[in-house]
Formats: C-alpha cells, structure tokens, sequence
C-alpha cells in the first residue's frame, strides 16, 4: 500500500531513546533474521502485545469492577476494539497502520486497578509528591518499568510512538513529573500536535468506548433502548434498522445499531480528515499545522458530546456505579497507606528497589500498585487486611 506523504515513516530510522553499541548492533541483525522481517512500528507493536503491561489489561476495569460475566469488556478487549478501528481510519488515509495499532494497543497501559476510580485513590495519595495521571504513568511503564532486555530500562520504542503516545489528545502544555521527567530524557516536543497516527488513535479511542459501553450498559441493565431512542439521532438510526431488519429479534437490532453508529463515525472521521490534511506534503507539516487535523465533522463532534453526556448521566454517574467506584476508590487508598507504612507487604524484588527518601519512595509505590489487575489489588487488600473488599461487583 502507498503511504501518504504526510504519514509517519519506519524507513526514516526512526530513534530511540538508547542506541545500540557495536557489538549489539550485529546481535541485533542477527536476531532480526531470526525474529522475522518487521519496520520499526511494527517492532514498537510487538513489543508492546508482548509486555506483561498489555496481558494484566485482561483483568483491569473498563466500566465494569471484576465482572461475573464473560462477555463484560475488560481494558484488554477495548484497547483491542480500538486498535480495529484505528487501522480501518488508518489505511483510508494511507496512514503507517502499524504505528497507529501500536499507540491503539497503548494507550490505556498506565490505568490502575479500577479504572478512573484506581486513577482518582492515587491521585489523591500522591497529591504531596506530585500527583498521578494515567497518560504519564503510559510512558513511564513503557519506557522505565517494563525491563525484558539486558541493556536498558523500558522496551526502548521508537520517538515516533512515545510522542504520539504522551500527546495523542493534543499538545501537554503543563507535564506532571512522570511526564516531565520522562521527556528530560528523551525529548517528546510535548508543545506541538502528535502526528495523524496519534490523532487516528485518540478519535478511535472515542468511537469504541462510547459505542461499545451502550453495549455493556444494555447487557448490566443499567441502560435499555428506551433511554437510547431518547437521542434522536440514536432513535433515527433504530427505526432505519427496524425497517431493514423486521423481523430480527430486538437484541439483534440493538447491536447492528451499534455497528451502524460506529461505521458512521469511522466514515465521518476518514472524510472530515481527508479534508483537512489536502496540501499537506510531510509529518512535518502535520505537526507544523498547530492544530488537530483527524477528527470530527463539526456536526459529527455535537453529536458525539452529547452522546458522551448521555452516557455519563444514565451509565458512568449511575448511583450504582458511583457507589462501586467509591469502594474501588477506597481499596487503592487503603493498599497505598499498608505500603507506606510496611514496604515488607511488598514483594522481595520491589522492596530492594524501593528508595529510602522522598517522593521517589512514594512514587514506586503507585508504580506498584498502578500495575495491579482488579483481582490482584481486592486479593492484596484481603491478605492485608483480613477482609474481603465490598460492594465492587455489580453485575
């Protein structure tokens, strides 16, 4: 496939943040042969399904705590969902799809147990040393906790994905620490808009979570088709889904509306975008344009916040989820206060690492805890505690 001119390029050599010496250069070649054939994105994606990061996604909140159920999303099958999306934007723009599923597999690395309520509990503890955010803690993860290879911290991935990975919503006009600290070392050009591939994944990232949590939402029964047809654009689109399926069971016709917003959302992103990049002849220019260029139509973008404020006031507010997440909250503070207090509740390998002075001390340990699944965090808390957490399952 041609590759737009304003696309990212492997072939360009792209950096990373440690090169290779002489003699790990021809290891490198050696093992390139023997690993197969890939560009530098794809190496980045690679390395990134292979993290231990990307496999405890499997067990960490996207709106459900710890489901029963097996068909519940966890933040592993999202970020999956929106790598799928992000590669069918990516190729009708002739955009590097590699890159894009790369930063689509990444960018909910840094989320804690329990969601945006884990994010909220390490916030809070950390307020006096600097704070927690899930974007930074992303990075941080990718480029100095996950250690698989003898010569270096982190899974040394390309500049091209750590900057579109710390600025995939937009420029960072003010990094916490982690951020800060992380773009001291290996400068990310936090000021200027990422490239396309970074933009493709933010708008993918949107188009999955809202479409896909009315499906979860239908599913727990906290949502039904009679708050959805209160949106009349979600309502034309059901009678235009019950006129060519009659007969269908409503379940059915429920998910094929689901499709059908997701693939007019796709559209509208791929046309509006299309527009937008025409005379562009470089990354470069993308990044020079100082603005967002993948995104929404203008009519699209209103539709699509007041979908997000539907789903908030019927799904993400509702007092049953706003009680789990407290409980959640409440577990994630209780686990960060045990370890303060007592770092020998922490496994042998963190304690050894674990620094004597502050805030360095407190920030390991949000590493610690930010890397627990669901599961492992309410087991920690009950082996600490001597109690089972409550009140965090509700479907």
């Amino acid at each position: 496939m041609t590759r737009a001119p304003y696309a990212a390029d492997p072939n360009a050599q792209p950096m990373r943040e440690f090169s290779r010496t002489p003699q790990s250069e021809s290891s490198d070649l050696r093992s390139g042969e023997r690993r197969g054939p890939r560009s530098a994105f794809q190496r980045d994606r690679d390395r990134i399904i292979h993290s231990m990061s990307f496999r405890r996604l499997k067990s960490k909140t996207q709106v459900f705590i710890a489901p029963d159920g097996d068909h519940y999303r966890t933040r592993l099958t999202h970020s999956l969902e929106v790598a799928q999306i992000g590669r069918v934007i990516a190729r009708a723009l002739s955009l590097d799809e590699d890159l894009t599923e790369a930063l689509c597999l990444a960018h909910d690395l840094g989320h804690p147990p329990f969601g945006h309520a884990g994010e909220a509990a390490l916030s809070d503890a950390m307020e006096r040393h600097g704070g927690f955010c899930h974007n930074a803690q992303a990075l941080r993860t990718l480029m100095r906790i996950e250690c698989p290879y003898p010569d270096h911290d982190g899974l040394n991935l390309t500049w091209d994905l750590l900057e579109g990975l710390a600025k995939h919503n937009g420029p960072v006009a003010a990094p916490n620490w982690a951020l800060a600290e992380l773009d001291a070392a290996f400068p990310l050009d936090l000021g200027a808009w990422p490239s396309l591939e970074a933009q493709v994944a933010a708008v993918a990232d949107d188009i999955a979570y809202d479409n896909h949590d009315i499906d979860d939402g239908l599913r727990a029964g906290f949502l039904s088709l009679e708050d959805l047809l209160t949106l009349d654009f979600l309502a034309d689109q059901w009678r235009a889904v019950e006129k060519r399926f009659p007969h269908a069971p409503r379940e059915r016709l429920l998910r094929e509306m689901i499709r059908d917003q997701i693939g007019m959302m796709v559209n509208d992103v791929i046309a509006q975008t299309a527009v937008q990049v025409r005379g562009l002849g470089s990354v470069q220019d993308v990044r020079a344009a100082g603005r967002q260029l993948a995104g929404f139509s203008p009519a699209m973008a209103v539709q699509e916040r007041r979908l997000k404020t539907f789903m908030y006031e019927r799904l993400y507010y509702h007092p049953e989820q706003v009680a789990a997440a407290e409980n959640a909250r409440h577990v994630v503070a209780r686990l960060f206060a045990a370890y303060v207090q007592d770092a020998n509740l922490m496994p042998a390998d963190w304690q050894t690492r674990l620094p004597a002075q502050q805030p360095q001390r407190a920030r390991m340990i949000a590493d610690f805890i930010a890397g627990m699944s669901d599961r492992f965090a309410m087991q920690a808390v009950s082996a600490i505690y001597g109690e089972q957490p409550a009140g965090l399952i509700n479907v």
